[in-house]
């Protein structure tokens, strides 16, 4: 089930990435030095990056010399093993018990991605409490209380403009209180303000330091997969603020830019950890590389 979901998340990447191979594939009779120029081309306008593309065309020279691999047609399931490689495996993503910081800039969906997660969470029999520590941004907190009501999870919030860390402190004694196993932080994601935000972070994890110290603490970054390359950058900057644990790259099935993982994982070595392939409160999805490589490439 959820490698189909994967492949429909992936449909738009998929199409455009796979009509250029294909045809790349039907206008060459042998792999060449110019076939792996066009094939090159083919990934950074897939939005996989020049970095990324450049070593995955040396990783693909080599792979195609030692198997003695000529003929085109071969290319796609040389270039499937490469991606899986290039992703390596998954690590074990959350410790239970944990708290679970989220950063990201407004309109990447967040705040949903965050509900989809306490959602997934709960059904899998874990406890979840959510804090809606974005004091910053009207109606967040709101926004939140409705996905904690869908989810069937509890929330801590304050008023609008009200501390963020006063947030998190009282939603760590509910989750002492209730022996939650993940505490998940909504935070505020002022990016054009480096130093309010680092200075907001800092000020939160003294807390979890103090009050709930004996946690995992995990701190992921939702990214838009709709934004391509910029999600890149984007991930860079968030990179000079604060360490970044895993990313959960939203919006994937709006996109012909799911390439972007590859460049995620290549240039900034982040795992991607979950993605959202869909509007349902079920469609965020645990990242799974043989999955992804499967669906991107027929």
């Amino acid at each position: 089930m959820k490698d189909k979901q994967t492949k429909k998340g992936l449909e738009k990447t998929r199409k455009s990435l796979g009509d250029k191979i294909n045809s790349l594939i039907a206008s060459f009779r042998k792999i060449d030095e110019d076939f792996f120029e066009e094939l090159e081309e083919v990934l950074i306008l897939s939005d996989i990056g020049v970095e990324t593309s450049s070593y995955l065309i040396e990783q693909l020279t080599e792979y195609t010399k030692l198997n003695k691999i000529d003929e085109p047609n071969k290319i796609k399931e040389a270039l499937k093993n490469i991606i899986k490689e290039t992703l390596g495996e998954q690590n074990d993503i959350l410790d239970f018990p944990s708290v679970l910081l989220v950063v990201g800039v407004n309109g990447v969906g967040k705040t949903t991605a965050i509900g989809k997660l306490a959602y997934q969470l709960k059904q899998t029999g874990k406890s979840v409490v959510l804090a809606a520590a974005d004091t910053f941004r009207a109606a967040a907190s709101e926004q939140l209380n409705k996905w904690a009501k869908r989810a069937n999870v509890s929330i801590v919030k304050h008023h609008e403009g009200a501390d963020p860390s006063a947030v998190v402190f009282d939603a760590i004694q509910s989750a002492k209180a209730k022996n939650a196993d993940i505490l998940i932080c909504d935070t505020a994601g002022r990016l054009h303000n480096k130093k309010n935000l680092m200075d907001e972070l800092a000020k939160i994890n003294r807390v979890i330091e103090k009050e709930y110290g004996q946690v995992s603490k995990k701190t992921f970054l939702v990214l838009d997969a709709t934004t391509g390359q910029n999600a890149v950058s984007q991930a860079k900057r968030f990179q000079e603020c604060v360490d970044v644990d895993g990313i959960i790259l939203t919006k994937l099935d709006g996109t012909a830019k799911g390439g972007v993982i590859l460049s995620i994982k290549n240039t900034l070595n982040i795992q991607v950890c979950y993605i959202g392939v869909g509007e349902q409160i079920e469609d965020l999805m645990l990242f799974n590389a043989s999955d992804f490589a499967d669906g991107l490439i027929e």
